[in-house]
């Protein structure tokens, strides 16, 4: 599924990889029950609330989308390891090449694996992506029931912030 990416963006949202249905529409995070759409506008990303077809009205947001791995799968849990520690160096240099302020990766157990941080929580990371802050998301997806969208908009509004305050960029 190709990215939907530009330089200089806002925020680059990082999934972790398609699913079976994304990939058959060609659209990220395009299965019905998937939260991403509507946790991105409470949030304020988007103006207004978008569909998975019109993914490409991201850019003028200031947004991209894009995939630790690329292969499409039933379930997340079907990515191993290595295909997330080789996405993570992937995703790296996308953010060296296209800038992001920010990087958000969406998926606890993969950014762990992907980063090799088992402990890792939600929020902001220690680390950058080149010059690009890196954030922590929970999985949108309709399945990952711990996180309600009201924390998912939580979450993607100090995210906001953050981009906001920024980190000087050089």
């Amino acid at each position: 599924m190709p990215d939907v990416i530009a330089p200089d963006l806002e925020v680059l949202f990082c999934g972790i990889n398609p699913g079976l249905w994304s990939a058959a529409v060609g659209h990220h995070f395009a299965r019905p029950g998937n939260r991403f759409w509507k946790a991105i506008h409470a949030a304020g990303f988007t103006e207004e609330l978008l569909l998975p077809f019109e993914e490409d009205k991201l850019l003028a947001c200031g947004v991209g989308v894009t995939n630790l791995v690329g292969r499409a799968t039933a379930s997340a849990g079907q990515v191993s390891r290595d295909e997330l520690r080789r996405g993570a160096g992937g995703l790296a240099r996308k953010a060296r090449r296209w800038r992001p302020k920010a990087v958000a990766v969406l998926g606890l157990d993969a950014f762990r694996a992907a980063f090799d941080r088992p402990k890792a929580a939600v929020g902001e990371q220690q680390e950058r992506l080149g010059d690009s802050l890196l954030w922590l998301l929970a999985n949108p997806s309709g399945a990952q029931a711990r996180y309600q969208l009201h924390d998912l908009v939580a979450e993607l509004r100090r995210l906001r912030s953050a981009i906001a305050r920024g980190p000087p960029r050089q």
